[in-house]
């Protein structure tokens, strides 16, 4: 029997599958319970926190979390073991729950690409899947480990990358410029579906007049992965040029990653302990008001390699939250906004990013405008407006004609 006569007699059986924590990953969030809102049955296949049930459920989906994971490998060999297990044991649950309940589609996120093969027997067995691309995996590999493009394993990830785009029914990249890259090498064009991600108005909106901080402090802010690409040194280094001419100013930093030692390290260094918080991550419920109380947000992404073609949520979101964020400038963040939403400084110059945060905070009570023009941008190109190109994407998999498509007719 066809998927689609299937679909009249039960709801859509649909299984993510990420090397990530389901809690903090916003992409991965917001397509599952898109599709739980839908009616659909979803699970997750994820990584595990120490405390955190094995099986567990998150609204209407059921998490199942099968490794533990502590963000901070610097070697690639212990980076990939780590992979490699989660391959096999994901394979194996994939596997036993799809002979018990007929997964539709499996939708598989990388990093690693090589992930999607976890959901060999499933496809033999008639499922549809769809590999999406969160970060290009030897662009990261070269900006993680140092490898040069030229090299073997570069090589070695660019026909893995190819491999698993063909394996999968659709894939979908994380942005427009790693779409026309991956078109470029690895797919046809009609296969692959640049989505962004795209910021949850439900969890990132302005505070209430009444929430707002009453402190006195100028609160500097970013949130997320603390990797080398990510120029947090650059954010410390510019905060400790103008700290002094910015006497109730903070800098603080939430999250984990390979980076934090050496950010803690410098903020020591520099006697910053009193005005720069290095703090833990927290899950996206949590970091969303935090955002959201804010004076300023900043993305220091280094405009090289990997970070240089990365697309950052976080400008979306503090957009979202009303919170004017201050952005470096690297190619993928130049294609999609311009000096009337964010405030661009030059990428890895801690002196031009000194002086634009300065900008920021001696004008910090005339921003009305380029706030409202952000927010703006950010609930037109938010996860409300744009669910439906996911939607679309599992309707054609599973045959059923989209509401863009029907539209159209």
């Amino acid at each position: 029997m066809s998927m689609a006569g299937n679909r009249t007699r039960r709801p859509l059986r649909i299984c993510h599958l990420a090397y990530t924590f389901y809690e903090n990953d916003n992409r991965v969030i917001r397509y599952a319970e898109a599709l739980a809102e839908r009616g659909c049955e979803v699970d997750v296949v994820a990584l595990r926190r120490p405390g955190q049930r094995r099986v567990d459920v998150s609204g209407n989906v059921r998490v199942f979390r099968i490794q533990r994971r502590a963000i901070n490998e610097k070697n690639a060999l212990a980076y990939l073991l780590k992979i490699l297990w989660f391959f096999f044991k994901s394979g194996g649950l994939l596997t036993l729950r799809h002979l018990r309940k007929q997964y539709d589609v499996v939708h598989v996120h990388n990093v690693p690409d090589f992930l999607i093969f976890a959901a060999a027997v499933p496809r033999l067995m008639g499922a549809r899947l769809v590999l999406d691309i969160h970060d290009i995996l030897p662009e990261l590999y070269a900006g993680k480990f140092g490898a040069a493009e030229d090299s073997a394993v570069f090589r070695a990830l660019l026909r893995v990358e190819r491999s698993s785009c063909a394996f999968a029914d659709h894939v979908i990249v994380a942005n427009h410029l790693w779409h026309k890259k991956l078109v470029e090498r690895a797919l046809a064009a009609e296969k692959c579906t640049p989505i962004l991600n795209f910021p949850d108005l439900r969890l990132f909106m302005p505070v209430s007049a009444g929430g707002r901080r009453s402190d006195g402090k100028f609160l500097i802010l970013y949130p997320g992965t603390l990797n080398h690409h990510q120029g947090l040194d650059v954010a410390i280094k510019a905060f400790a040029l103008v700290k002094d001419r910015m006497p109730n100013a903070e800098l603080h930093i939430y999250g984990e990653g390979p980076a934090r030692p050496s950010l803690a390290a410098l903020i020591e260094e520099r006697a910053l302990g009193d005005r720069v918080c290095l703090r833990d991550r927290l899950t996206l419920a949590q970091i969303a008001p935090v955002m959201a109380l804010a004076d300023v947000g900043v993305v220091p992404k280094r405009a090289d390699g990997f970070g240089n073609e990365a697309f950052s949520t976080k400008i979306l979101e503090f957009m979202a939250c009303g919170v004017p964020v201050v952005v470096s400038r690297t190619q993928v963040d130049s294609h999609y906004f311009n000096d009337t939403i964010v405030r661009f400084f030059t990428s890895g110059d801690e002196n031009h990013l000194a002086k634009t945060l300065l900008d920021v905070y001696e004008d910090r009570f005339g921003h009305g405008a380029w706030i409202k023009a952000a927010r703006d941008f950010a609930v037109q190109h938010s996860w409300q407006e744009r669910v439906v190109d996911y939607l679309d994407i599992i309707d054609s998999l599973v045959g059923v004609v989209s509401r863009t498509a029907a539209a159209s007719n």
